[in-house]
């Protein structure tokens, strides 16, 4: 299946590229999305048109974000759980509960923003990535804990190591 790009995607192309996909990946998240549209002649065409116009809008987007990402800059969350005695959490650390994180330090951001490159399922600091948009993201701590104690303890220990900090 071949789409036209109409914002950057991660690990495919950037806007305006004609990209050939597996049609499961095209029909099932690029085009509800909005990421991308069939790659026709007359698409193309439209788009050839349009493109000052979604670039500017990229643009205008891509400056509110890098602001949002400023002022994001070394956040650090505390979340607290129960945990066995060897650390391991009951469940794991979701999308959800980091954003609700996020939305108590002030920040607005969906479950779709927030990276996890691997299911969080111990106490200890993780680093988290949180994609504003496709061209710009924020790192962020988060913290897990059984106590805010403990949660304090990490967080000097963590400032004490370089090898932590983003």
């Amino acid at each position: 299946m071949e789409l036209i790009l109409l914002q950057r995607v991660e690990k495919l192309g950037q806007m305006g590229d004609v990209v050939k996909v597996k049609p499961g990946y095209g029909r099932n998240f690029l085009l509800p999305r909005g990421k991308a549209i069939r790659a026709t002649q007359e698409k193309i065409e439209e788009f050839k048109t349009k493109r000052s116009q979604l670039e500017a809008n990229n643009l205008k987007l891509k400056k509110e974000a890098e602001a949002v990402a400023e002022k994001m800059r070394g956040l650090s969350l505390v979340i607290l759980r129960s945990a066995g005695e060897s650390g391991h959490l009951y469940g794991s650390i979701r999308s959800q509960d980091i954003v609700e994180g996020v939305s108590s330090k002030g920040f607005t951001i969906s479950r779709s923003q927030v990276i996890l490159d691997h299911p969080i399922k111990t106490l200890g600091i993780h680093k988290i990535r949180i994609a504003l948009h496709p061209e710009v993201s924020v790192y962020a701590h988060v913290n897990i804990a059984l106590t805010e104690e403990e949660a304090k303890t990490q967080e000097i220990a963590r400032a004490a190591s370089p090898s932590l900090e983003a």
